[in-house]
């Protein structure tokens, strides 16, 4: 007690008056801040509304112009799991239309994580955007659009539905045809109805006449068309024509094919001519962003779209007059478009990408006629999903940061932005900043990752986080898509923990350009990611300060196949893991999105696929294992935990288990998400933190 020797009642004293170390925060208060989706932008008036998840307890949310001041619209109470979406404002911006509960799978069953006897329904509504009045039922369905008169259509077991927006009259098909309608698309006036037809092997665009109750389908070929695009004045539609014949092998590397090209077809005539083609080779096969539609036209007769033609993905332009060698790059330089929005004026674009920060998120804006691209946002935050009010007047969008979660902020005049909701209480100044990191993977390919580490200089236990995807980029902080924003508050929470926590950005992610999202042997393919393995498993056993005896994995879906395979190849360099609904048999899981898949049919590539398996490898698998799966996952088949689970009774590897019925891959239920977290982080605290040194 240096400088206290004198008076030593007065130093007990100053001692005492010292506030008390503060607890680490709990997995709850991590989780507690509400998460905020679907922005959507009124067509006039100026406003703004959004999807508000409150710890599992879903709204709409409406700031209106002129002082943008927040409020819920609706009044839902419970953590049922059902789900908000599709946000759809009328012309005159007093109603929003939305969709409430999620999508049927094959077997044509609505998820029911509450496992409510009386079952579960999707379904279309309507609600006052001023609030103050309950919703009304359009009916079930989903994916809803509304015409300037007021007439909403949606689809109803691939069928198109339609009704009075406001719900003053009962809905009703609006007409009948073979294969399963999506996209729908009003005309500027309203009077017709453009849509994609999927017929399984090839699509159509086509538009339904309300006057003549006709449906005409536009240059109908052997290819797969989508993406229906309105030009401003409704005589005519752009579209996506993608080739047929494409290898889509899933979960493999696709680098290049036939090239796709955008149409447009005359609505009196029906007739189609190509207005752009991509060019072989790199960005020959079409990768999407994040955007109402991928075709934009804008007011100055250009059409709008991505491409990877440089390997990365880029907004381009392109003339409709049909000159196919016009296309003019927009965005440029080593970076990925995300999220795109079109103003209302349709003369804007405002996106969001990672350049010049990689592993964040940004919000730029640039002419839709070409010019120079200015930045929105700058800085150590994160931003996305930008909107621009009618009158051109604010931009919304969501932010967070490395310690603040994600909410909806707004900017006015393009000035300093401000929230429009806040996280009171959330226990910001208890997280740790996680810094960015470059490993050697185990071939020499260099990851990129973000390491969560509280001061210390101890030796401590390690674990290695995997995304899911695998066409996902984690951020250095919290996530725009709630699934990755949960698993950020957990690698904080382990690190709150005394764990060093490595998130890993593994080959065939999104955020760095073409030939590293399409990386060679990737998945199926080969399981190229198990280099990355080894190597974030290689660097945490290097550093200073952490235990190399207590090294583990932790990850869901396409995270849970590396969590698997880690373990089933490498038991000797991590000690233990959690597997979320991962993984463990491609060929099982390829037919799950590819049903026509059969394994008989080139056994060399089978093989392949299940030798880059983590039950290809099972036999040298020791390390103890924590599986979770909900048996309603669309996704990730509960079968492959099932199969894991008898493989590894065989070996006499110890697994526990953790199995939720009728929750499906993203966990509806807040409250499961919390049960996932804390049967992980006593699963993990017992094999490494507390084992056995």
């Amino acid at each position: 007690m240096r400088g206290c020797s004198a008076v030593l009642v007065g130093c007990a004293a100053a001692f005492a008056q010292q506030p008390a170390p503060k607890a680490p925060p709990t997995i709850d208060q991590l989780m507690s801040a509400p998460f905020p989706t679907a922005l959507a932008a009124a067509p006039s008036g100026g406003h703004f509304a959004w999807v508000q998840n409150a710890a599992g307890v879903r709204n709409i949310w409406v700031a209106a112009a002129p002082d943008y001041t927040a409020k819920a619209i609706t009044t839902y109470k419970s953590d049922d799991g059902q789900e908000i979406a599709s946000l759809t404002w009328t012309a005159d911006g007093t109603t929003l239309l939305y969709v409430r509960g999620g999508a049927a799978n094959r077997a044509g069953e609505i998820p029911n994580p509450m496992s409510d006897a009386d079952g579960a329904e999707q379904a279309v509504w309507s609600v006052a955007a001023a609030g103050g009045a309950e919703p009304k039922r359009l009916g079930e369905g989903n994916a809803p659009e509304v015409s300037k008169t007021g007439r909403a259509a949606w689809i109803y077991k691939g069928q198109v539905w339609s009704g009075p927006a406001d719900g003053s009259a009962k809905a009703g098909p609006l007409f009948k045809m073979r294969g399963t309608a999506s996209a729908l698309r009003w005309s500027p006036e309203g009077t017709h109805l453009a849509l994609v037809s999927d017929r399984g092997t090839h699509s159509y665009v086509g538009v339904y006449d309300t006057v003549a109750k006709s449906v005409r389908f536009l240059a109908p070929s052997l290819d797969s068309e989508s993406e229906p695009a309105w030009s401003p004045d409704g005589k005519q539609i752009a579209f996506l024509r993608l080739p047929a014949g494409l290898d889509r092998a899933l979960f493999g590397p696709i680098r290049t094919g036939d090239p796709w090209s955008i149409w447009i077809a005359d609505i009196a005539t029906g007739e189609a001519r190509r207005a752009f083609a991509a060019e072989p080779g790199r960005g020959s096969v079409f990768r999407a962003v994040n955007a109402p539609n991928q075709v934009l036209w804008t007011a100055g007769g250009q059409l709008i779209f991505p491409w990877e033609r440089d390997g990365w993905l880029h907004l381009y332009s392109a003339p409709t007059t049909g000159n196919t060698a016009g296309a003019r790059l927009l965005t440029f330089g080593e970076f990925e478009v995300e999220d795109v929005a079109l103003t209302a004026d349709r003369r804007e674009l405002l996106f969001s990408s990672n350049s010049d920060d990689i592993d964040r998120r940004h919000l730029f804006r640039v002419p839709a006629a070409g010019g120079a691209v200015s930045p929105i946002t700058s800085g150590k935050g994160i931003e996305w999903s930008p909107a621009m009010s009618s009158d051109g007047k604010a931009v919304a969008f969501f932010r967070s940061d490395a310690r603040t979660p994600a909410r909806a902020a707004i900017m006015a005049a393009f000035g300093t932005p401000r929230d429009l909701t806040d996280v009171a209480g959330f226990p910001a100044d208890a997280l740790v900043e996680p810094q960015p990191v470059t490993f050697s993977a185990a071939d020499g390919m260099k990851i990129r990752g973000q390491l969560f580490a509280a001061p210390g200089a101890e030796k401590r236990p390690a674990v290695v986080f995997f995304h899911g995807g695998s066409r996902r980029q984690m951020l250095l902080g919290w996530h725009y898509l709630s699934y990755y924003h949960a698993t950020y508050a957990m690698n904080q929470w382990l690190a709150a923990q005394g764990y060093i926590v490595l998130s890993v950005n593994y080959r065939s992610g999104t955020g760095y350009g073409l030939e590293f999202r399409e990386a060679l042997q990737f998945g199926a393919a080969g399981a190229a990611e198990f280099n990355d393995v080894m190597g974030a498993g290689l660097y945490l056993q290097s550093r200073a300060d952490v235990d190399a005896a207590r090294i583990g994995l932790w990850g869901g879906s396409y995270g849970g196949y590396l969590t698997a395979l880690g373990l089933a190849r490498a038991s000797d360099l991590f000690a233990a893991g959690v597997d979320v609904h991962g993984v463990h048999d491609w060929n099982n899981v390829i037919r799950n999105f590819q049903p026509s898949y059969n394994p008989l049919a080139d056994p060399a590539a089978a093989k392949i696929a299940f030798d880059a398996s983590p039950l290809g490898s099972v036999k040298t698998w020791k390390s103890p294992v924590l599986l979770i799966h909900g048996d309603d996952d669309r996704n990730v088949p509960f079968g492959e935990s099932v199969l894991l689970a008898a493989a590894l009774r065989r070996q006499g590897v110890e697994f526990e288990q953790l199995v939720f019925p009728d929750e499906v891959h993203g966990f509806l239920r807040h409250s499961r998400w919390l049960e996932v977290f804390r049967a992980a982080g006593d699963f993990l605290n017992r094999r490494l933190k507390n084992a056995k040194k």
